[in-house]
């Protein structure tokens, strides 16, 4: 199995403290996004990479089988890759 990476968000250019981990920068940006990040750039940790996406969050209806507990809207975060950019 693959080690898990980490990824720093980065804001105009410069890095935040937020980090993510996961096995694919797609994993991280989910992250990202479901904390109300809409354009996300991470830098790869040991690496000349950065994963540029897009995200959204939006409400949707919860499962038919879902547990009782959960509300009828949950968030669901959605991304989509665009470019990696080397720095």
């Amino acid at each position: 199995m693959g080690e898990k990476k980490y990824f720093v968000l980065m804001k105009n250019g410069k890095d935040t403290a937020q980090v993510f981990h996961s096995r694919q920068p797609r994993g991280a940006a989910l992250k990202a996004a479901s904390r109300g990040e809409t354009d996300i750039h991470l830098r790869e940790r040991g690496t000349n990479r950065v994963h540029v996406f897009s995200g959204e969050k939006k409400k949707v209806p919860k499962g038919p089988n879902a547990p009782d507990w959960l509300p009828d809207m949950i968030n669901r975060a959605n991304v989509k890759k665009l470019r990696i950019d080397r720095i």
